[in-house]
């Protein structure tokens, strides 16, 4: 790029020096003041241009600074097993060790990623996610490198140190993306590549023209002026700036809203979806079942309150995610728990205990069961409403639990993964911004249409298994890009085959190969944001080689003399500030994303 400057401001210096101890009669015209003009005109744009294109890499630095500088070990005295002391020591953070013990007092960071063994505390791991809410951690639970404990004193055992942190892997991850040229970039460079040789042709033909076409009272320097000032004008800066700058931005406000991008390509890309794939599981739903309905059978006089006690006694016992869910909600609930004797697991079909009873003095014993429908109408006789409610629950996506005491039914509990706060927002975004959104899982037809029309989702493909979501894929491709939203290791065959993958529920672990972007907070609301930031870089690359190839369109023909008939001319001076100018705008074209608002409604931030 200084190829055109370096030639103009060269051939001003050395004609003028030429002409200096050449002067005969008459006093020559020198371009001294052009060729010292120029260039300090030039230094003064980049100058500018570096102060701006500093300004994209803030979120970059911002987290850098965050890394912490020191942390408070664990160290074991030596000597005797019964006379071994433990002492605090603090170390520089990057000298620790995977698998050594350190503490961390509220208010410190957080120094290396690690497990939780002792203690309980609330995180503030706004640095990393941009969620303001701290998050409640106890023993068992991880911790990442820069997060804040604002709590209680913890100790943790170290499990990803230096380079390996997911703060490192961020920092990695912005830096790489900011380095890799995006197809858009590709194509300026080569217009650059072939641009400079044509100016400079434009430039000696210019001259050579205006040596025959001169007045008769200017000199050759007149002639040489219009071709220096091609050159200057011309000078491809402008050109060059116009893709990075703007990925560059692009990248770090996706960082600062916990959007991810692995590389150039994938933020351009990413505003071209025309189809997007949500998976179910984790990323619609929050993968977590939670109890929706209870049913208690008031036929009998069963009260919720009872129903719940027995439910959540005999699902206690089991580790189903079902019952889970059930024993989630009891203790919520402060619902006590009743002692059950000759806990027996069924698999495939429930639960089996026998409870002991005292009423009055007199002590029954009774048999307790829970499960599916089909188990259930093996042990209890039950009601045709609860068959037809059980039928109902089953349309809208949620799975049945019976339970029954004796010979009687005590009612039914509705369990189901229910969906993000964030998704039908989500998915009404995506639509409103033309694309075509697609649910693709295995779940079976039934319970997937349930939970897609709670989601605003048309089209569904359900019953598929992992290993056939890649080709789904291959066929959607068909129709137009696409870009697949899952939650990591078992999409990744169908992440990595679609145009775009975009790893959502990511949380600490943003390695995740197969993925093209990554989804720090796990909010179905950030796939839209992620597009229409895409489309925000795009609409300003483009309005940045707009203004690039029109600057070059009329200053050239300007330069070059042209317009001269109609009282126009410009001096090589000008057009080095002409050139300097257009580059310092285009930066700050680019640098206007950061006032503009990702997120639609306000209520991610």
């Amino acid at each position: 790029m200084d190829t055109l400057v370096a030639l103009g401001s060269t051939a001003s210096f050395v004609y003028s020096t030429a002409l200096l101890f050449n002067i005969k009669d008459e006093m020559p015209d020198f371009y001294f003041e052009s060729a010292a003009m120029i260039l300090a005109l030039i230094t003064v744009g980049k100058t500018l241009e570096a102060k701006s294109k500093g300004r994209t890499t803030d979120a970059l630095k911002s987290l850098v600074r965050l890394k912490p500088k020191t942390a408070t070990v664990l160290i074991e005295t030596e000597g005797q097993e019964e006379n071994k002391k433990v002492t605090e020591k603090t170390i520089n953070a990057s000298e620790v060790q995977i698998d050594q013990l350190f503490i961390v007092k509220p208010g410190e960071s957080i120094p290396v990623d690690g497990i939780i063994l002792e203690g309980e505390t609330s995180i503030d791991e706004s640095a990393l996610t941009g969620e303001s809410i701290p998050v409640d951690k106890k023993p068992g639970d991880k911790v990442s490198a820069a997060t804040i404990n604002t709590q209680g004193n913890i100790t943790c055992k170290a499990t990803r140190v230096g380079n390996d942190t997911t703060l490192a892997q961020i920092i990695k991850m912005v830096e790489d993306a900011s380095a890799t040229k995006a197809p858009i970039a590709k194509v300026a460079d080569k217009v650059s590549g072939v641009f400079v040789p044509v100016v400079i042709a434009i430039a000696i033909v210019t001259t050579i023209i205006w040596l025959f076409l001169k007045p008769e009272d200017q000199s050759i320097g007149y002639a040489l002026a219009r071709g220096i000032s091609v050159l200057v004008i011309s000078c491809p800066c402008a050109l060059g700036l116009a893709t990075p700058v703007a990925i560059m931005v692009g990248n770090g406000m996706g960082a600062k809203n916990g959007i991810l991008f692995k590389t150039a390509e994938c933020l351009e890309n990413s505003g071209r979806t025309e189809i997007v794939v949500l998976d179910k599981t984790g990323t619609i739903t929050k993968g977590n079942p939670e109890v929706t309905d209870v049913i208690p059978n008031e036929k009998y006089k069963i009260g919720e309150e009872e129903l719940l006690q027995i439910a959540y006694s005999i699902e206690k016992k089991s580790e189903h995610p079902l019952a889970k869910a059930v024993v989630n909600y009891a203790e919520t609930n402060g619902v006590k728990r009743k002692t059950f004797t000759d806990f027996q697991n069924l698999p495939g079909n429930g639960l089996k205990a026998i409870y002991h009873e005292a009423t009055n003095n007199v002590s029954k014993k009774f048999s307790i069961h829970a499960g599916s429908l089909k188990y259930m109408e093996t042990v209890v006789k039950i009601p045709p409403e609860f068959i037809e409610q059980a039928d109902e629950l089953s349309k809208q996506g949620k799975t049945p639990l019976f339970f029954s005491k004796g010979n009687t039914l005590l009612g039914i509990i509705a369990v189901a993964d229910t969906l993000k706060d964030d998704a039908v927002e989500a998915i009404e975004q995506l639509q409103d911004l033309g694309l075509e959104v697609v649910m693709l899982t295995g779940d079976n037809e039934c319970t997937a249409r349930a939970i897609a029309k709670k989601a605003g989702i048309k089209n569904v493909i359900a019953n598929v298994l992992p290993n056939e979501k890649e080709s789904k894929i291959r066929e959607l491709q068909e129709k137009g890009k696409v870009l697949m939203v899952g939650d990591g290791i078992n999409d990744a065959p169908a992440l990595t085959r679609a145009d775009t993958g975009m790893a959502i529920g990511a949380g600490t672990d943003v390695a995740i190969d197969a993925a093209d972007i990554v989804l720090m907070n796990s909010n179905l609301i950030d796939v839209p944001a992620a597009i229409r930031l895409s489309r925000m870089t795009l609409k300003d690359i483009h309005e940045n080689l707009f203004w690039a190839f029109i600057y070059n369109t009329l200053g050239i023909p300007l330069a070059a003399g042209v317009f001269i008939p109609l009282g126009l001319t410009l001096n090589p001076m000008f057009g080095a500030a002409a050139m300097s100018l257009s580059s310092f705008c285009v930066v700050t074209n680019a640098l206007r994303l950061n006032l503009k608002n990702i997120y639609k409604h306000k209520t991610k931030k």
